[in-house]
């Protein structure tokens, strides 16, 4: 090149004389005529192919033509063009291509404008206008580069600092980060990793078959083993799915830390010139602007990394979420039996955040050690040998944060148990709020949910403390490391010297070495934690499916049969006992068979057995067709209720209006306020039994299939509805006719209708064939049927024959006796009348208008604008206490003032002269800073345990009050409030509250005293820094507000779109059968991924946004590490070394300073949103209290059982027609009286009354001459009774479910399951009272469930029961010994029944008849009939006259 250079005539290329050993530095001719000007024209030509091919594969959509794209294409038209073209809004590649340009222009510009100034312009005038209108050009290309074209969604920081953010305004996600673009890729891998799995398994398994049984404890470690696998290959399919581009980030790391161990070396050199005299003024400024670009170019590197990162987490996440929600509709029973709701709720809300952590954070977990070495490496350099003491510190911190780590571990998983089942619990609670609220059972729920809680903040505060001392050793450990190299180093010999260049730049590296140090522990914290969420996960999705190969499906074909089973046996779980055997029918295409057995027979077993929801055993079992399912217990979504008929299917007009008539529904839609617009509330909770089941009977008829499972849908419905419903739909002349229909059914009056009846005993089929076949065989069926009708008779007529009512005296033949109707009601008692429903939100307690929109029931969760108001911050800490924050604050400022007394006590000694070659007191300076360093250990120590122990303490109260406010909510609340909504409260805010608050005030607090340390360093060494430092606070308090009203508000957006992902997994959980019936599994995934998706619009930006400020406010600390250099500099005559170096070293810490002060003040209030949520159900409405101190009701009460309502009425909301109106009756003591009428007539509503769920609106209640107004809500409710027409469970033993309070005995316990014909069934399970209940009883069948709740009724024997008919989901048999057992255990006791089969209150006192809310009769049944009134027409719709 020096040839080439002197063949131009010029100067050589490189001469260190005229570059460095000079006052007046050039670069030579040579240089700046070719290397300068060839360097960014190699970089474009090289580079731009490959650009060029990464927007071709990276287009993002066409961009507008906008005045500052048209301002750089002038200068630069083909690549700005097709930038524009692929939706490349700001061009990196030609940013560095101007700054590049701009840079190597500087030489040559600074030499031409000297040349100017020397010779003038006249020689070569030409030329110097030519190179100044290139620069300008340059310049400004390059200025307009700094900025991004303008977006077609607009700026969000920019209108989020204007007002505030709401969802439209957010971008969507890019093609690369939907949930249908990750899981598609993604799926694929796992289910190849899981079929491997599965492989290695059965192989293990059969080596182990063959071979003796394994002990226990091999089983055991073979399970935990099987989990932790299941955990590893996740994690490589993750792995493989995202691990190229998380590689890219690693890269950007490594190139940051090469830029971080670069500013050290500049340091020293900066501190080499401040002691070196005849040193030129220019090294100085260079040192300082080299140290503050390197700062630049470490903050940028190190910004783009994080952003990979949490790219990568966002994927991760969304990846997770879809597997668990594609898992949970192709478990099986048996594994859907081992994970409740509330453990996937988990899995998708605190798993998939541990796993976001541990991919921002695993790089440190390998990087950190290297980053250590190099440090020790570096100081080595400088101290040489003594650098081993500092190896030996950190050797001794290592394994201590190590040990504490695996212990924090083991506790996390602890701790994540019990959050599991508190959630589980919650969520039952919340599954099952109306039994709580008729029972009174709210306190002992309460208890058992703080019994989880205690246990699990038990488990955090030893987290905790553990977490305590691992801060305290990384905090101290700069200090210790100094303490240790620098003592050792003075110690060894007295001739080693420690000036400013050693301390300072060894306290450099050393502050370098305290991030890797500090992310250790924190890594590997997160890296166990991913670890447990891994295996939980792995674990889930890794557990038995639904196989394929259970039920063969065939194309329809009308000539052969719909329905086949050979010799079929079948089970819940691969390892239970069978529950059905033998099984071989035919069901020709067409035609209608009859299920019909006892309660726990297998008949809800066979229709599972079709749909292949068992586990095939042997045999075979064939379905032609496509299937429509009706389950037992109707599945509603939370949607309107036409969504919910239609089913994912077009409206076609015509078809959905004969399918309404047909079911029944058009009077309904009538009585809902916005028609089938209406919105249903979670589970159907604004409608009625009979309503749910109806709709959930013309969802599978508008579908049109060929197969019809319809499982006991009758039982729900009146009498009349249900002739109606079999004649127009079920039956041989309804729209069904001609499809195959499978029905289980309670009921006879069906049965001759019946081309086959299969009757079921243990699980086998013992008779089949026609019913007049089945009679004339004279079986068990025919017997069946001839007893059943004949005690009937006697029952339902004796009383009303007693009286002498001749019309009833009429003999009945078999035959006549079927149009007797076995149809129960499960009508609700929540909502149950229809003229009556609320069916909108509650407005808030002023309001008395009712709203417009009529239809909508639910809530949605809405997100708060603005910035966190200050109440909360105040509620926040004065939860904390007074004291506790005083101490806290009194500590922080204690450890900065002992940090900052060490740190001046180094300058001063690194400024002590030196004298024969050596210092002097070099013992006293070294125990006067061991003294000072182990003080603020301390300090460190005791700061993070208080703020530990007062957040622990504010987030006991934030969840007391929460649980409080819910369970003292009024039903109404429930329903139009999600339970998602709940649960996001109870799981992900709560989490919050507990992990995210400290960690984010410990931060905070402890980066601000800090950064208040460095200002008042600095303002010590260059009190003209204070002209710099105030400006840029001003700045940084601009953009810190700017950013923060944006975040905020993104973080609200964010949690808001959460809570649908849960309610939607919750339903889908629910009502997974149902959904693969129909085959909607693709329909439902879709939904789920919007959902994700919608959720990640917020999370996004809300990243994106921490990017932006992490990187402006780097570049103000950057500026202040600049300011301190330069004036350093200009000062040099005056200032020490050692004042010089503690600015410095301690200015370099300021862009980390300010970074997290934000970040850690954005996550606080981030976090403090969730306690605004916590907070939200402080002011909904809320029950009367539970019990009034000071009361006078006697402990027995009532004694008689006297009920009387004086003008009562009753209304669900303000501003409605009242539900009841001016309802006046007197119920004697041991008076029987049924309650009867129509839908909608106001039948539930008065058991409402009476159990004060819905408050009176007018008129009193008196139950034995005491005002049932004037008494507690569990006074009143624990002394009366009800056996709802819901029986729900709860997850724990039998015997919490009968007796949550331990207020029996167990003698009194078994007394009442013998009396509800249970104590059988019991005595033969293996754990008797302790068998415990799996979530919602599902692992008893609904009958055996009802009958729980019968024995519930028996065991409280209070002197008033209200029963809502209850015995749909029991066989003939049984309800007769329930409804005898009803008569002879509560003869001394009021009974109230609201009654859809009449047969059962014929021989009752009274029977009371409603019409519209209004009594319109009420006497004995013969009187009634007598009167042919309105029960007369009932009794005679029955079939009863």
């Amino acid at each position: 090149m020096d040839t080439l250079c002197s063949l131009s005539g010029l100067d050589p290329l490189w001469d260190w004389n005229q570059t460095w050993y000079t006052h007046n530095p050039e670069l030579s001719n040579c240089f700046q005529n070719t290397v300068l000007v060839w360097a960014p024209c190699i970089y474009l030509w090289v580079l731009s192919p490959f650009y060029c091919l990464h927007l071709y594969c990276h287009g993002r959509g066409r961009l507008p033509l906008s005045s500052l794209c048209s301002a750089k294409l002038v200068l630069a038209v083909c690549l700005i063009h097709w930038e524009r073209v692929r939706g490349c809004r700001s061009s990196v590649f030609l940013f560095f291509f101007w700054l590049l340009g701009v840079v190597c222009s500087l030489i040559p510009l600074h030499t031409k404008v000297q040349l100017a100034v020397d010779q003038g312009l006249s020689p070569d005038i030409v030329r110097y206008l030519a190179f100044f209108s290139y620069f300008a050009l340059q310049l400004a290309q390059l200025f307009l580069s700094c900025f991004a074209d303008r977006a077609p969604s607009g700026k969000a920081v920019l209108k989020g600092y204007r007002s505030p953010l709401q969802a439209e305004d957010l971008w969507n996600l890019r093609e690369e980060d939907t949930s249908e673009k990750i899981i598609s890729d993604l799926e694929e891998e796992w289910t190849a990793e899981r079929t491997k799995l599965q492989q290695q398994e059965n192989h293990l398994s059969t080596s182990i078959a063959l071979g003796s049984r394994l002990p226990d404890q091999a089983q055991f470690l073979r399970k935990i083993q099987k989990e932790q696998s299941s955990g590893f290959c996740l994690l490589r399919t993750l792995a493989r799915s995202f691990g190229p581009y998380f590689l890219t980030g690693t890269l950007c790391l490594i190139v940051h830390d090469v830029f971080m161990f670069s500013v050290p070396q500049v340091l020293s050199l900066l501190l080499g010139f401040m002691r070196d005299e005849d040193a030129p003024l220019w090294k100085g400024y260079f040192f300082a602007s080299l140290m503050f670009f390197l700062s630049c170019l470490q903050s940028v590197f190190n910004h783009q990394y994080t952003y990979t990162c949490f790219t990568v987490g966002m994927r991760v996440k969304t990846a997770v979420m879809g597997l668990v929600y594609r898992k949970s509709l192709v478990m099986n029973s048996a594994a859907r039996r081992t994970c409740t709701v509330g453990e996937i709720v988990n899995l998708v809300s605190a798993d998939t955040q541990k796993l976001m952590d541990f991919v921002v954070y695993f790089n440190a977990v390998w990087l950190a050690p290297i980053e250590v070495t190099l440090c020790l490496f570096f100081l080595w350099q400088h101290l040489g040998p003594s650098a081993l003491a500092g190896i030996a510190t950190v050797i001794f911190i290592f394994p201590l944060n190590g040990f504490i780590a695996r212990k924090r571990s083991k506790l996390q998983e602890i701790q994540m148990k019990y959050m599991d089942g508190r959630v589980k619990l919650m969520n039952e609670i919340l599954n099952g709020i109306k039994i709580l609220k008729f029972y009174a059972w709210e306190k002992a729920f309460l208890e058992q949910v703080l019994g989880y809680r205690e246990k699990e903040l038990k488990t955090l505060k030893k987290s905790q403390i553990l977490y305590s001392v691992s801060i305290a050793s990384f905090n101290s450990s700069s200090f210790l490391i100094a303490f240790a190299m620098f003592g050792v180093y003075v110690l060894i010999d007295d001739k080693n010297v420690l000036d400013a260049q050693k301390i300072f730049v060894s306290m450099a590296l050393i502050n370098i070495l305290k991030t890797p140090l500090s992310q250790l522990p924190f890594a590997m914290s997160t890296t166990m934690q991913a670890l447990v969420s891994l295996r939980r996960l792995g674990k889930f999705l890794c557990q038995d499916e639904l196989k394929p190969e259970n039920v063969t499906r065939e194309s329809y074909k009308s000539d052969v049969d719909g329905v086949v089973f050979e010799n079929g046996t079948f089970s819940w779980s691969k390892d239970g006992p069978p529950c059905l055997k033998r099984i071989s029918v035919k069901v020709p295409c067409g035609s209608l068979v009859a299920v019909v057995g006892h309660v726990g027979s297998g008949k809800s077993s066979l229709l599972s057995a079709m749909l292949g929801e068992t586990e095939k055993r042997s045999g075979n079992v064939s379905v032609k067709g496509s299937i429509a399912y009706v389950p037992q217990q109707a599945w509603i979504q939370n949607a309107s209720l036409q969504d919910n008929i239609l089913f994912g299917r077009e409206k076609k007009e015509s078809w959905y209006q004969r399918v309404l008539e047909a079911c029944a529904l058009l009077p309904d839609l009538d009585n809902l306020p916005a028609g089938d617009a209406t919105e249903i509330g979670e589970k159907g909770l604004n409608l009625s039994g009979g309503q749910k089941q109806r709709v959930s009977l013309a969802r599978a008829v508008y579908r049109k299939a060929d197969v019809y499972l319809l499982d006991d849908p009758l039982s729900a419905v009146d009498a009349h509805v249900g002739q109606h419903i079999f004649n127009k739909v079920i039956g041989p002349k309804g729209i069904l006719r001609d499809k195959t229909r499978v029905l289980v059914t309670h009921g006879m009056s069906f049965l001759p209708q019946a081309d086959l009846i299969l009757v079921l005993v243990d699980g086998e089929i013992s008779e089949r064939g026609s019913y007049q076949e089945l009679l004339n065989r004279n079986g068990d069926f025919a017997d069946f049927i001839h007893t059943f009708a004949s005690s009937e008779r006697k029952e339902c007529f004796s009383e009303a024959s007693k009286r002498g009512s001749k019309r009833l005296s009429v003999r009945l033949s078999v035959t006549e006796y079927m149009p007797f109707s076995r149809d129960l009601s499960q009508e609700q008692l929540i909502g149950g009348d229809t003229n009556s429903i609320t069916i909108e939100p509650l407005p808030d307690s002023d309001e008395d208008h009712i709203p417009e929109d009529l239809g909508k029931l639910t809530k949605v969760d809405k997100a708060r604008i603005g910035r966190v108001k200050l109440e909360m911050y105040i509620e926040y800490f004065r939860t904390i206490g007074l004291p506790l924050i005083v101490s806290i604050v009194f500590l922080y400022a204690f450890q900065q003032a002992a940090s900052l007394s060490y740190n001046y006590w180094l300058s001063l000694w690194a400024d002590q002269p030196i004298i024969n070659g050596t210092q002097l007191n070099t013992d006293l300076k070294l125990g006067v800073y061991g003294a000072l360093g182990f003080a603020q250990g301390i300090a460190i120590f005791g700061t993070t345990v208080a703020i530990s122990l007062g957040c622990i303490i504010a987030s006991r109260h934030l969840h007391l009050d929460l649980l409080n406010n819910v369970l003292h909510s009024p039903m109404s609340f429930f329903e139009s409030t999600p339970s998602g909504n709940l649960l996001n409260r109870f799981a992900k805010e709560i989490d919050a509250i507990d992990n995210m608050i400290p960690d984010g005030l410990k931060m905070m607090l402890s980066y601000f005293f800090k950064l208040m340390e460095v200002c008042i360093i600095v303002l010590m060494a260059t009190p003209f820094a204070a002209i710099i430092i105030l400006p840029m606070a001003f700045l940084y308090g601009f953009i810190q507000s700017f950013y923060v009203a944006t975040s905020c508000q993104l973080r609200r957006l964010e949690s808001v779109s959460r809570s649908p992902i849960y309610t939607h997994l919750n339903e889908t959980v629910q009502g997974a059968s149902v959904i693969r019936a129909f085959n909607e599994q693709s329909r439902f995934i879709m939904g789920a991924n919007h959902k994700v998706d919608h959720n990640q619009t917020a999370y996004f930006p809300r990243f994106i946004a921490t990017r932006w400020l992490g990187v402006n406010l780097e570049f103000l600390g950057n500026g202040i590490v600049l300011a301190a250099s330069i004036l350093s500099v200009m000062a040099k005559g005056t200032l020490s070394p050692g004042m010089v170096g503690l600015a410095v070293s301690h200015s370099l810490q300021v862009t980390g300073f300010l970074s997290w002060i934000v970040r850690s003040w954005t996550d606080v209030e981030n976090n403090i949103v969730s306690v605004e949520r916590v907070k939200e159900y402080a002011d909904t409405p809320k029950e009367a209290a539970w019990s009034i101190e000071g009361s006078s009701l006697p402990p027995s009460w009532p004694q008689k059982g006297t009920i009387e309502f004086q003008d009562y009425g009753l209304q669900y909301r303000k501003g409605l027609e009242l539900a009841l109106k001016g309802i006046s009756v007197h119920i004697k003591e041991r008076e029987k009286i049924g309650i009867v009428g129509r839908t909608g007539a106001g039948k539930s509503s008065l058991a409402l009354g009476i159990f004060r769920i819905l408050e009176a609106a007018k008129g009193q209640i008196y139950i034995d001459g005491i005002n049932i107004a004037e008494i507690g809500l569990h006074d009143l409710r624990s002394r009366i009774t009800i056996i709802p027409q819901d029986p729900v469970l709860f997850s724990g033993s039998l015997r919490m479910n009968l007796d949550p309070f331990d207020a029996y005995t167990d003698e009194e316990v078994w007394n009442a399951l013998e009396l509800a014909h249970l104590k059988n069934f019991v005595s033969e399970l293996p754990d008797k009272l302790n068998h415990e209940c799996s979530e919602g009883g599902e692992n008893l069948s609904l009958g055996q469930r009802q009958l729980v709740c019968l024995a519930r009724a028996l065991l409280r024997k209070t002197k008033i029961l209200v029963l809502d008919e209850a015995t749909a989901a029991l066989d003939l048999e049984t309800d007769t010994l329930i409804q005898s057992t009803i008569r002879s255990q509560f003869e001394d006791c009021a009974v109230l029944t609201i009654a859809h089969r009449l047969n059962t209150i014929m021989d009752y006192t009274k029977v009371l008849v409603m019409d519209k809310g209004h009594i319109v009769e009420m006497d004995s049944p013969s009187n009634l009939i007598a009167k042919r009134g309105q029960f007369y027409y009932m009794c005679r719709e029955a079939g009863l006259l």
